[in-house]
């Protein structure tokens, strides 16, 4: 299980701000090497990557051995329980527009009385039935339930959205957000930035965690200092294309 994970991980998010990307990839030696650098989570991506529950499950373990939290951004709400049932920490539910959807993400995460997820503790997450079923009901309860906000409907429905129990992170997501306000991939355009800005502070009003994701460190920092704390920093796969192409570079103007 990974209590203690996450246990560290809301003592983290209580003090201060926690850092992950997230992961296209499905070779678990990304992620490994991703909590050996210190990360705090990783999010392994089933809605944008191609990456299977039995690919999940391998990265998940890279995730324990590392010391990273591993968050599971599904891409249906039928895969939260399988995410779930793998070993995920958390789960990361995209396109999240309304209360009754928020609810229902939180329904399939969650055992009674928390929730309606399906029943089964013959599963990685419970030792494949070696742990006590009365400890891993309860246990199973302490995963992260994260919503992505993503449109203008989701704003109109903000109020709503946060009175709904259960709901450990409200995640903003820039560029759907952005092509919502009719300017796709412009995640820094003064539209977008008002609209998440509006989203920030809302919560703050309700002591309610944000998080944002962000492919540069000047945004990371923006979004730092505007007080969310829940920073996922670009993706496994453009960080590597980011450093090699930067060895590239360094290569060629030492003139080797």
């Amino acid at each position: 299980m990974n209590l203690e994970l996450i246990k560290d991980f809301r003592e983290k998010l209580a003090d201060g701000w926690v850092l992950g990307p997230f992961m296209k990839t499905c070779d678990p030696g990304f992620v490994e090497s991703a909590g050996y650098a210190g990360m705090d989570f990783a999010i392994l991506d089933m809605e944008h990557g191609p990456i299977s529950v039995e690919h999940l499950q391998n990265n998940i373990r890279a995730a324990q051995v590392s010391g990273l939290l591993p968050v599971v951004r599904v891409n249906s709400y039928e895969e939260i329980s399988r995410a779930l049932d793998v070993g995920a920490a958390a789960v990361q539910v995209p396109q999240v527009s309304s209360a009754d959807e928020a609810a229902a993400a939180v329904r399939e995460a969650r055992f009674y009385p928390q929730g309606e997820r399906g029943v089964c503790r013959f599963v990685r997450a419970a030792h494949y039935s070696a742990m006590d079923r009365t400890d891993y009901f309860s246990a199973a309860n302490q995963a992260l339930v994260i919503v992505q906000l993503e449109g203008q409907e989701a704003i109109r429905n903000l109020d709503e959205i946060m009175e709904v129990e259960g709901i450990d992170i409200m995640f903003i997501g820039p560029y759907d957000l952005s092509q919502s306000l009719e300017v796709p991939g412009q995640t820094t355009h003064p539209l977008v930035v008002q609209q998440m800005k509006k989203i920030v502070d809302k919560a703050r009003e309700k002591n309610i965690l944000v998080g944002t994701f962000t492919d540069s460190l000047e945004t990371l920092k923006m979004w730092n200092d505007a007080g969310v704390r829940y920073l996922s920093y670009s993706v496994d796969v453009g960080i590597f294309y980011e450093a090699c192409t930067k060895i590239r570079k360094r290569m060629e103007s030492m003139n080797c």
